[in-house]
């Protein structure tokens, strides 16, 4: 074999190394790859029917509803447009109620109903972590400077 057909072989190997790895990880990438979609989105048919998504928008209030002694919850998410009835059986977040963003995981079954598998409940960009709290609290107490830092932060 001469160097040349040597030097094409070992190239064309390579090309088809990296063909096949590339391959794959897109396969692998589509595999994995949960899409985000909100209630409008869903509404006018976007959502995939053969694997999960998440779904994400507001607890509408006064929507939930759990049946004394059952660990399934059934409430609305919207997103001010279009409204999605989700079901999910399990522990909800602590920051979980009506009013808030949620961001739900699962699949739509075929009466139209999103029957989550997880749960997340999102907090508003005015949260603040107690400690935090405390501490701008504390020295509140100290001075003038620090009400006008705490306005500042809060704003």
């Amino acid at each position: 074999m001469t160097p040349r057909r040597q030097r094409m072989l070992a190239i064309g190997l390579v090309i088809a190394g990296v063909s096949v790895a590339v391959g794959l990880t897109l396969r692998a990438f589509d595999n994995n790859v949960m899409l985000f979609l909100s209630p409008t989105q869903i509404a006018a048919g976007e959502a995939p029917l053969d694997r999960p998504f998440r779904l994400g928008g507001h607890v509408v209030t006064g929507s939930f509803q759990r049946d004394p002694g059952s660990l399934t919850a059934v409430f609305v998410v919207t997103d001010n447009q279009s409204n999605i009835t989700v079901s999910y059986t399990g522990v909800l977040p602590d920051l979980f109620k009506e009013g808030q963003a949620t961001v739900a995981s699962g699949q739509l079954d075929s009466s139209g109903v999103f029957v989550a598998e997880e749960v997340l409940a999102k907090h508003d960009e005015n949260y603040m972590p107690p400690e935090v709290a405390k501490m701008l609290a504390e020295q509140g107490k100290q001075g003038h400077q620090a009400d006008e830092t705490a306005a500042v932060t809060s704003n």
